[in-house]
C-alpha cells in the first residue's frame, strides 16, 4: 500500500468516527504518529485543521435534528475557547516526545474514566440522569 493510500485510510477512519461523535482525532493522532511517523505537534495540527470541516458538518446535522441545547452550550465553549488559546502557546513550545506521553496519558486517563463509570456505574445518579430528546423522525 503506498504511502498515499495509508494517508487516505487514516483520514477516513477519522472522519467516520469523528461524523458519528467518537472524537476521531482519539485515533487519527496515534495511527499517523505510529505508522507513518509524523511528529506529534505535526499529527496535533492536522487533526485540527481536519477537525474544522468534520465538525462544522456534523454540527449543522445536530443542530437540524434539534440535539444542540444552545443555552447550555456557553457553559462548555466559553471556557473551552480560553483554555484552547492559552495551551496552544504553550504546546508549540513543547518536545514532540513530550506532546507524545502527555497524549498517551490522556488516552489511558479517558479509558480508565470510561471503564469505571460505565462498567461499574459510578459516575450516575439515576434520579437526575438527563434524557436526550430525540426528535420523533429519528426515533425508529
Amino acid at each position: 500500500m503506498s504511502e498515499g493510500w495509508l494517508y487516505f485510510a487514516i483520514g477516513l477512519t477519522g472522519g467516520i468516527l469523528g461524523g458519528m461523535g467518537m472524537g476521531g482525532g482519539t485515533l487519527f493522532i496515534p495511527l499517523i504518529t505510529i505508522f507513518m511517523n509524523v511528529e506529534q505537534i505535526t499529527a496535533q495540527a492536522v487533526n485540527l485543521i481536519a477537525f474544522v470541516p468534520m465538525a462544522l458538518v456534523t454540527l449543522i446535522i445536530h443542530i437540524k435534528n434539534k440535539l444542540v441545547d444552545f443555552n447550555s452550550v456557553w457553559y462548555l465553549l466559553l471556557p473551552s475557547l480560553i483554555t484552547t488559546i492559552l495551551t496552544s502557546f504553550y504546546a508549540v513550545d513543547l518536545k514532540s516526545e513530550i506532546l507524545k506521553k502527555s497524549f498517551g496519558v490522556f488516552l489511558i486517563l479517558i479509558a480508565v474514566a470510561m471503564f469505571v463509570s460505565e462498567g461499574f456505574g459510578f459516575f450516575k445518579n439515576k434520579k437526575e440522569k438527563k434524557q436526550l430528546k430525540i426528535p420523533k423522525d429519528i426515533k425508529q
